[in-house]
Order: structure tokens, then C-alpha cells, then sequence
């Protein structure tokens, strides 16, 4: 009897896409969002362009305007803002837009203006649509600029989980205005340097450096550069930032390696974002993961007292949380039985050895944590 033959199939995924550092996108003598993403030899002059509700109120009219201009028809999908409309039903309901415009499948991007959630849930809906089709990220927030806009990760939340259904897909091309920027309230501002902060405490001792020095100065300009120092230290802080994230996540952006500095910030903080139902922006439930993780680190041995104190003390002055109530033993068994399960059987917990350096763990105990959460409580401004 003969052995039945074997096929092997192998392939390669090509990952190709610009991130683009953008001065006023919007300008009508710019050409930017024309070109990006429509790479085909016959160029389309149709469009669908996904706004949030408030993207739609502060930037909705030149954004029209833009399209207009240059003679594109486009067809305007505006939806609800933040996390909460992060779900399938949103997806569902964008695919029936991409129906009912007659999406092509490769000559007209679409093209995303919004916050973090809104780039995640309309990367699922292009990912799936046809099995894929063109999107541009456009991020309008700071955390949607140093961080959801940039990899190839897509989500929406699902039941009590956060980013639960997912796909990957390499975006078309990211376009980054700072202009964006002047008009995000001081809250959100913060919450994307959270983001900011993660990476350099785990990677990048010079970008902890500047934001030691200047950032409630980047947060009072709203990294606009109203001052020349401002100016200088706003594009040098977003350009280390975005190159410190690419600089992670290039080499491994579809996750074969699951030991991950840029989960930093990412153990516990995404159930305790989910539990707190609104409260608690991405952004902050990062920095409470971070000041966790940091305390744990520093009560091992591994990172120094001067160098947790430094971390922490730029958490506070940044006006970020570094502990909450909601941080209970139950949230910490669940949220750590549920990052074991997403990195494949392991911890994989990534925590700072000194400033810009970082170790990973395997072996934390639920006591360890426990005592980590209680220093933090006691440490902690109330939430």
C-alpha cells in the first residue's frame, strides 16, 4: 500500500508601506491623500472616507472641501466615537456602506480620519471586505499616532475582552498631522503619552529624557510647537516615538515572536480598561499597568529605586494614573490567566531593568502581583 503524497505549500507575506510625517494634510495644494494607498496603474477618482463623530465636527467640512478640490467623489461615512462602538455590529455596518458605494477591490482606499478605535474596527472591515481591500489611516489622536495607526493589528472588542476578533492587515499608508492635534482636550492628549512613555521606559532612554524635561510643555502646546523649543521637541518626541515603534514592530509584525517589549503596558491594563467601562481611557489603563509592572520590578531587584522613582514620578507629573481600585484579585487572576492564554502558554511579561532597558518574566506569583497592586494603592493619588 502506498503513502499518500504530500503537498507543502509555502508563501510569504510582503509587508510595504510608507508612514508619512505630514505638515497640514488638508492644505488643497497638497497631494498626500490623493496618492496614498492608489498604487494600481488606473488610478480611481472615488473614495469612502470614514470620519468619527467628532472628527466630523471639528475637521468634516475641510475635509470635504479637500475632496472637492481636487474633483473626487466620496462618499462620507461618519460613525460614533470611542470604545464603545468598537464592536462587530460597527464592522457589519461599515461593510454595508463599502456595498452600497460598490467598493473596488484594489483602485479606491479607503481612507480612516479618527482615534484609535475607529482605525482598529475599520481595519477589520477592510481586511475582511473581499478579502481585503486598500485602507489609509489618517490618526486625529496622539495614541492613534505613536501607536493604533502605525502596525498591522486590527480589532474590536467582543463580550468583557478587549481587541477579542481581530485580523492582520498592513495598512496602505499612514499619513501623520500634528495639526490634529490642537484640537484634542487635555485628557486625551495625556492618554496618548502613555503610550509614549511605555515605549521609552522599556527602549529609549533619550525619549525619556525629553519627556522628563518637556513634556507638560508638549502638553500645554499641544505638541503644535507654539514655541521654537516646543516645536523642536514635539517633532523629535513623535518621530522617536513612531520610529522606536516601527524599530518593534517591523521585524516581527505578524507576531511569530511573542516575546513583546511593545506589550509593555499591556498585562492587566487591557482588563482593567474593559471593567472600568468608559472610565478609564486606553491610554490610562496603560500607565496603571506600567507603574504595576514597574513596582514589581523595582520590589525584585531588578530596577534600581532611583530608576522606579523617575518612572512613577513621571507618570504623576504627566497627570496619569498609577494605581485603581478596580484592581482586584479576581481582575488580576483573570487578566493574567488571559495573557498567559494569548502568549501561547507563557507570562511573557516585559519589565524595566534600568531606564530604556527592559527583561521579560515567567515566574510572577498571584502573591507577587498582590503586594505589587497594594504598594501601588497606598502609593497612589485616589481614582
Amino acid at each position: 500500500m502506498t503513502s499518500p503524497e504530500v503537498y507543502r505549500v509555502r508563501a510569504q507575506a510582503l509587508s510595504d508601506y510608507e508612514v508619512a510625517f505630514v505638515d497640514d494634510i488638508l492644505d488643497p495644494a497638497g497631494s498626500d491623500l490623493l496618492r496614498c494607498g492608489n498604487r494600481t496603474e488606473f488610478r480611481s477618482r472615488r473614495r469612502i472616507a470614514v470620519l468619527d463623530e467628532n472628527v466630523n465636527a471639528l475637521h468634516g467640512s475641510r475635509i470635504r472641501e479637500y475632496f472637492e478640490r481636487h474633483g473626487l467623489e466620496c462618499q462620507y461615512v461618519v460613525l460614533p466615537a470611542g470604545e464603545p462602538a468598537k464592536v462587530m455590529d460597527t464592522v457589519l455596518a461599515v461593510v454595508a456602506e463599502f456595498d452600497r458605494f460598490g467598493l473596488d477591490r484594489r483602485r479606491e482606499p479607503v481612507i480612516t480620519f479618527g482615534g484609535g478605535a475607529l482605525l482598529d474596527l475599520v481595519g477589520v472591515a477592510t481586511s475582511m471586505y473581499r478579502r481585503g481591500v486598500p485602507h489609509v489611516r489618517v490618526p486625529t489622536t496622539l495614541l492613534g499616532q505613536v501607536d493604533a495607526a502605525i502596525g498591522a493589528k486590527t480589532a474590536v472588542n467582543h463580550g468583557a475582552y478587549k481587541n477579542r476578533l481581530g485580523t492582520f492587515q498592513q495598512p496602505a499608508g499612514v499619513l501623520i498631522d500634528r495639526r490634529f492635534l490642537a484640537t484634542l482636550d487635555e485628557r486625551h492628549l495625556r492618554n496618548g503619552m502613555a503610550e509614549i512613555v511605555k515605549l521609552a521606559v522599556v527602549r529609549d532612554e533619550q525619549l525619556f529624557e525629553l519627556l522628563e524635561e518637556y513634556g507638560e510643555l508638549l502638553i500645554e502646546e499641544k505638541f503644535q510647537g507654539s514655541s521654537p523649543t516646543g516645536d523642536r521637541v514635539a517633532r523629535l518626541v513623535l518621530q522617536r516615538a513612531v520610529h522606536g515603534m516601527l524599530a518593534e514592530l517591523e521585524p516581527n509584525l505578524w507576531e511569530h515572536d511573542l516575546d513583546r517589549l511593545v506589550d509593555f503596558g499591556h498585562s492587566v491594563g487591557p482588563a482593567l480598561e474593559m471593567r472600568a467601562r468608559g472610565d478609564l481611557l486606553h491610554g490610562e489603563s496603560v500607565a496603571v499597568d506600567i507603574a504595576l509592572f514597574t513596582t514589581l520590578a523595582a520590589g525584585r531587584g531588578l530596577l534600581a529605586d532611583k530608576a522606579e522613582r523617575r518612572i512613577l514620578d513621571l507618570l504623576e507629573r504627566l497627570a496619569l494614573p498609577t494605581g485603581h481600585d478596580l484592581l482586584d484579585d479576581e481582575l488580576l487572576r483573570r487578566a493574567m490567566a488571559d495573557t498567559v492564554r494569548h502568549r501561547d502558554g507563557r507570562q511573557r511579561l516585559p519589565v524595566p531593568v534600568g531606564i530604556g532597558t527592559a527583561v521579560f518574566l515567567n515566574d510572577v506569583s498571584e502573591e507577587e502581583l498582590r503586594r505589587a497592586v497594594r504598594q501601588r494603592r497606598c502609593e497612589a493619588v485616589p481614582t
